[in-house]
């Protein structure tokens, strides 16, 4: 007789990042016709783990995008991919402070290699100054400012900080478990956690 399976595992990050997205309004869905995607009703479709690459999570796609949320405003959950142009470099300065902004809420946490973002965009905010908001053009300081107001009222608070916090928790065990000495391969992202200080 085949054993009856009544349970599924999950990721515990996962399970943080999905729980804070959902408290926020969202809903994530994945989906390997995309690599993220919202559809301007509430739902965030982000890639499958064998479309992303090695350093990608999930936690780290939904943090981006509600990075992106923050500076865009309450409203952009109503358009399509917060209303950003994906096509052409009309929004680039948008994307630079998504960036700022991502930078800045993770530092606190010693979680800004951790979840940092993916793509071509990673150069650029791997070039980013220890405090985030300096250099900034004033259309992207002003946007920046915005958003971390903005990261303080819902329907992001309280969830965001319970998230950050939660993953900062996972990423202090494994430093003291020192779990990457055991692994194959190149070394895990957990490495480039920073305990604040």
């Amino acid at each position: 007789m085949p054993r009856r399976v009544t349970h599924r595992y999950v990721d515990p990050l996962d399970a943080v990042w999905l729980q804070a997205a959902h408290a926020m309004g969202l809903r994530v869905e994945r989906d390997p016709e995309v690599f993220a995607a919202t559809d301007g009703r509430g739902t965030l479709r982000l890639g499958t783990p064998e479309t992303l690459d090695a350093d990608d999570c999930l936690a780290q796609m939904i943090f981006h995008e509600i990075c992106h949320w923050l500076v865009e405003g309450e409203a952009a959950l109503g358009l399509p991919d917060w209303g950003l142009d994906n096509v052409t470099d009309r929004d680039l300065w948008r994307e630079e402070a998504t960036l700022r902004l991502q930078a800045a809420l993770l530092q606190p946490h010693g979680l800004r290699q951790v979840l940092a973002p993916t793509t071509d965009h990673r150069m650029r905010y791997d070039a980013l100054p220890a405090d985030p908001a300096e250099g900034a053009d004033q259309p992207v300081a002003r946007r920046l400012a915005e958003a971390l107001r903005r990261a303080e009222e819902p329907p992001w608070a309280p969830h965001l900080q319970r998230a950050l916090r939660a993953t900062a928790e996972f990423a202090g065990i494994l430093r003291r478990l020192d779990a990457d000495r055991s692994l194959h391969g190149p070394p895990s992202l957990w490495e480039r956690f920073e305990p604040p200080r």
